[in-house]
């Protein structure tokens, strides 16, 4: 067998491509510190998406790389470097990388379901995470993640969020003094809420922002779009024609706003029987025809499963409670393709030469 030298293998770890941008290690400038002890290779890379099967995925190439050298064991040590939005100088929180909305034209699709556990997905994944409940009509977070409370302040300036599960919330809900307690508010006031918990909550350093949007196309997304600049949005559907009619008019909307449908998920698809055999209780093909009409890759499809019910209702999603469950590894695996995505978006706005930066958001000066 070969006798590895460190000159061969920084060569061969520089020629290692990063399945997310298909280009060299090297020419990224993603890999560091690479030793050579005996036969035992040590590096750093730095990757875009905290996404497990992408550590896979280039673990597998780096072994395969190394090993005609004559290397018996290749350690890495990962770095995660979430690449961030551009932000206007007013951008009310300067500090969160990315926003993504979870929103559909049709109400009773699953968007919290799927916005809760994208953002528990991204969490076990190791990045910093929020949840915002935007559907001040109809909050749904307390009970889905199994949490009350009042939010506080510390300096009389800024809201503390609640957090659970190693997510920062907030929700409408944590301020009602009865769950059951309607909300009779007007455009305006819902307005003025919704950037209050924009602005006004310390979300800190985060990764993600997920917000959990209102169905309809309504004033939230309308008032977010003016606030801030919006990564990118989530479209939820499941596969009946009653559905689409709605989804699209959400599409629509997302682009008069100019926000970027980052995929399309398919939630109730199917539901498949003790036997395996598979029923399609609400057709098929609708979240191939949203994707299609929006452009957008089709980032899953969440089978229809019992424990998603209980668990929500319990106040553990089911990526936290049963990520080993077919809907639970559908949504992990959902999670993991938008961080991806996220991160080629961000690629080729920056030309597409060098991994894009994660430092710190981009401030975008204004001119008025």
């Amino acid at each position: 067998m070969a006798t590895p030298t460190l000159e061969a293998v920084q060569d061969a770890l520089a020629k290692v491509e990063d399945p997310t941008f298909e280009r060299p290690l090297g020419e990224l400038g993603t890999l560091a510190d690479v030793s050579l002890e005996g036969t035992v290779a040590r590096c750093t890379i730095a990757l875009s998406s905290p996404s497990e099967a992408l550590r896979r995925r280039v673990q597998e190439r780096v072994d395969a790389a190394l090993s005609p050298l004559g290397v018996t064991l290749s350690e890495i040590d990962w770095k995660v470097r979430v690449p961030t939005r551009e932000t206007v100088g007013d951008d009310p929180i300067p500090d969160v990388k990315n926003v993504i909305l979870v929103m559909s034209g049709k109400g009773g699709v699953g968007k919290s379901t799927v916005a809760s556990n994208l953002a528990l997905a991204l969490r076990r994944a190791g990045a910093r995470v929020g949840l915002l409940d935007a559907d001040l009509y109809g909050p749904s977070l307390p009970t889905m993640l199994g949490i009350q409370g009042q939010p506080y302040s510390t300096d009389g300036k800024t809201i503390e969020p609640l957090q659970r599960f190693g997510l920062k919330l907030m929700s409408i809900g944590f301020l009602l003094e009865d769950p059951k307690q309607a909300v009779i508010w007007r455009g305006p006031m819902l307005h003025g809420a919704l950037q209050q918990f924009v602005r006004d909550v310390d979300w800190g350093e985060l990764d993600y922002l997920i917000v959990d949007a209102p169905p309809g196309t309504g004033d939230v997304a309308l008032t977010l779009a003016q606030r801030m600049r919006i990564t990118g949005v989530v479209i939820v559907t499941t596969p009946q024609d009653v559905a689409l009619d709605d989804v699209y008019k959400g599409v629509s909307m997302c682009r008069k706003l100019n926000l970027p449908i980052l995929g399309v998920v398919e939630n109730m698809s199917c539901f498949v029987d003790t036997a395996g055999v598979r029923h399609e209780l609400f057709g098929s093909g609708g979240g191939a025809k949203v994707a299609e009409f929006a452009d957008a890759p089709l980032l899953g499809q969440v089978p229809i499963e019992a424990e998603v019910r209980e668990w929500g209702d319990k106040g553990t999603p089911i990526v936290q409670a049963a990520p080993g469950s077919a809907a639970g590894q559908e949504l992990i695996a959902i999670a993991e393709k938008l961080a991806d995505h996220i991160a080629r978006r961000h690629f080729e706005r920056a030309g597409g030469d060098k991994a894009p930066p994660a430092e710190g958001p981009k401030r975008l000066r204004i001119l008025r």
